[in-house]
């Protein structure tokens, strides 16, 4: 468990401790800031450095905290605002339960990823707790659901910085929870992407795979990335796949 904080946030916790701004993400993705009434009763969690980077993970607020700002947090990552006006909250509260079967579209991500049938917490089958994972960043096999992120291909900061500040909010959280959009990756290689497109950062392995969803994504939803970067997905697809 330490080593896959390590390995998530890229900071050394001695066992037993916890940093004093460290943000806890439950299994259920609430977003614990220390400022939490349940930030002491939360003792199992994924560890964050910032409540911004617990949110695009897939995360929420707990309720009554919906405008909350970490004040020690830099402005660029503040839950607010950044400098491009982004929000997570934009793209709706964090994963949707659309059918309302208990399954949120992480859940229902990992039920369809899986290779092998999926074992849940407990019978109301809410909360997928092991399977068989394939990374598509890496090929590497990963059995436990605590060890993986759910990726958007397209990252929501990514996609509102290119036309998504200008969608309903309808559609930018049906773009949230799009099953071609999400992915079910290593939690260190996710948080190490961040809000990058393939011209800032590739994954280790499966790059044609990779970029050629990007791209489709961008084009299904109408979003507009630069001439520079179109020009560069274009050398990609030519590196990657042969075309």
């Amino acid at each position: 468990m330490i080593l896959r904080a390590i390995v998530a946030v890229g900071v050394a916790f001695l066992c037993g401790f916890t940093s004093a701004g460290t943000v806890k993400k439950t299994s259920s993705d609430i977003c614990h800031p220390p400022a939490s009434s349940y930030y002491e009763r939360t003792k199992n969690y994924q560890p964050f450095d910032t409540v911004q980077a617990c949110l695009d993970s897939g995360g929420r607020l707990p309720k009554g905290m919906n405008d909350y700002r970490d004040k020690s947090e830099p402005a660029s990552s503040a839950v607010v605002m950044d400098a491009s006006n982004y929000e997570r909250r934009k793209f709706g509260p964090g994963w949707d339960d659309a059918d309302g079967d208990c399954q949120n579209s992480r859940a229902e991500a990992l039920i369809a990823q899986s290779s092998t049938k999926v074992r849940f917490a407990d019978e109301r089958r809410c909360r997928v707790v092991t399977g068989r994972w394939i990374s598509p960043f890496t090929g590497n096999v990963i059995q436990n659901a605590s060890d993986i992120d759910i990726d958007h291909v397209v990252p929501l900061k990514w996609a509102w910085d290119h036309g998504a500040n200008t969608w309903s909010d309808d559609k930018r959280e049906r773009f949230a929870n799009d099953p071609v959009n999400l992915w079910s990756v290593e939690l260190s290689l996710n948080r190490q992407k961040g809000a990058q497109g393939p011209e800032d950062w590739l994954p280790p392995a499966g790059r044609c795979q990779y970029v050629s969803r990007f791209v489709r994504i961008v084009k299904v939803y109408g979003l507009q990335p630069s001439q520079g970067q179109f020009n560069r997905y274009k050398q990609q697809l030519a590196e990657y796949c042969g075309r």
